[in-house]
């Protein structure tokens, strides 16, 4: 099968993060079944010429262009990647895209459906029932007439089903699809080195080695994600645990500056640092080097991030509007707390001061995702949507 996957952003520091992760996992695994697969997207930070391969995928990568500055990944665009899109749509069998309410992959939808081609869509949760005031128009010119003319669209949980269903007012075909995880995923010396952030520098193993537990925020530095209230869990729980160290890694997407200013005032010095941005390997990296993973964001779909540090296992701290609460505290993978600063600080004071317990959790969590989240079974329900069936 002439498989088409679509997806905004491949970033050498991720830039995009998990809709990218995503993509690459499920191009990755069809293309092993024995599919032709090709990832097209927008392009940085991976040198030039852009590679026609990034982690074993075959790609066709483009320049992006933002159209409308300020916007972040919503004003992206690239007219080359829809200029080519627009002549070769039509020799695919099925074309993927990750989409969201965007310049680039919305557009990207509406040309691969009108060539013919059956195309199916998955928002990551990215596509919800906005009070924006400038999603209504786009919603009635575009989106709500994309998803209801998709062959199938993948949802992740029963709150994101009921946003499309809210956005589209009914006329959608929806299907559940979990995100996979390798199986070769877990912690394992990298190789490649990670790109220097803000505070300058890659890991060092000599700060690991001397470290009682590494609490470790890998996410982007966004205002729903609540780095500053990592940054603040860090900063009451110093004193308590001397020989802990609190790590954000990560891009800055409207947060940075804050962070930067919340670290020194904390004045804890290397114990608390943010990193930058990192790639896939500096990702997996940092996860090795880790005992304790948080991401303190709220409504967040269904975060990779998280289910990375599970497969490298790690326990996890997250809040109860993830969309992996359930799951964590099903299998006992990590601790789900509220939004409220004083729970987050209470979970990792009780993990920090524990050893054994982060033992536990872990286990749990790596053996959650090889029984739960394998790509075996993700490639199995793609193949049967791709089809039609």
């Amino acid at each position: 099968m002439r498989i088409l996957q679509v997806v905004a952003l491949v970033s050498g520091t991720n830039a995009y993060g998990g809709p990218t992760t995503v993509a690459l996992n499920q191009c990755r695994a069809l293309a092993e079944a024995g599919h032709d697969v090709v990832l097209a997207a927008a392009g940085s930070d991976l040198g030039a010429p852009l590679p026609d391969t990034v982690q074993g995928v075959r790609t066709k990568l483009f320049p992006p262009l933002q159209l409308l500055p300020g916007a972040g990944f919503a004003g992206l665009s690239s007219p080359g990647l829809l200029s080519w899109l627009r002549r070769v749509a039509a020799s695919a069998d099925v074309i993927h895209v990750h989409m969201a309410r965007d310049l680039l992959t919305l557009p990207a939808a509406w040309l691969a459906q009108r060539s013919g081609t059956r195309v199916v869509l998955q928002p990551h949760g990215m596509i919800d029932a906005s009070t924006n005031p400038l999603t209504r128009p786009l919603d009635a010119l575009l989106t709500r007439k994309v998803l209801s003319r998709a062959e199938r669209v993948f949802h992740l949980t029963a709150r994101e089903a009921e946003d499309l269903r809210e956005v589209t007012r009914g006329a959608v075909t929806l299907q559940e699809l979990h995100n996979g995880m390798p199986s070769n995923s877990g912690p394992h010396p990298m190789t490649g080195t990670a790109t220097s952030g803000p505070e300058g520098s890659e890991p060092h193993g000599s700060v690991a080695q001397r470290s009682e537990c590494r609490v470790l925020y890998l996410a982007r530095l966004q205002e729903r994600k609540r780095p500053l209230a990592f940054v603040a869990a860090a900063r009451a729980l110093a004193q308590r645990f001397p020989r802990a160290t609190f790590t954000l890694v990560g891009p800055d997407e409207g947060q940075g500056e804050a962070v930067r200013e919340a670290i020194a005032e904390a004045g804890l010095g290397d114990r608390l640092t943010w990193q930058g941005p990192v790639d896939s390997q500096g990702a997996r990296m940092w996860m090795a080097r880790s005992q304790i993973y948080v991401l303190p964001s709220v409504n967040e779909p269904y975060p990779m991030s998280v289910l990375e540090a599970m497969a490298a296992g790690l326990p996890v701290v997250i809040t109860d509007s993830c969309g992996l609460a359930e799951t964590v505290e099903r299998t006992g993978s990590g601790l789900v707390v509220g939004a409220e600063q004083e729970a987050l600080e209470n979970a990792l004071a009780h993990l920090l001061g524990d050893p054994a317990k982060r033992s536990e959790l872990g286990a749990a969590a790596a053996e959650t995702i090889d029984r739960e989240y394998a790509m075996d079974a993700v490639v199995d329900r793609l193949l049967t949507a791709y089809r039609g069936r």
